[in-house]
């Protein structure tokens, strides 16, 4: 009897061990699937955030550009243009010759 007991303990420790060993194979492959994915995640985010950088510093341009047109506008240059193009106004005494076509 004490041969059959050692059996038993025997085969109770190999299906433990099998038991465990397969959990254990499952969990690396969980966390090597979930790591394929978190670097797929990491390189789109990464390339979006480089794209926002560049649309950032696209838009701090267009922002530069504003500003110093805003300071053309108050310019007495400008507003000279504007009267002359839009108003059709001159300055007293000043003769316009216009195309004949």
């Amino acid at each position: 009897m004490a041969r059959k007991a050692a059996y038993r303990k025997k085969r109770r420790n190999k299906t433990g061990m099998l038991l465990i060993t397969t959990v254990v194979l499952m969990m690396l492959i969980v966390v090597a699937v979930k790591s394929v994915e978190l670097r797929e995640k990491r390189a789109m985010y990464t390339a979006r955030e480089e794209a926002l950088m560049r649309e950032i510093e696209t838009e701090e341009a267009r922002t530069e550009e504003i500003a110093e047109y805003e300071k053309y506008t108050q310019t007495k240059k400008y507003v000279e243009e504007v009267a002359k193009e839009k108003l059709g106004l001159v300055y007293e005494g000043e003769i316009i010759f216009k195309d004949g076509n």
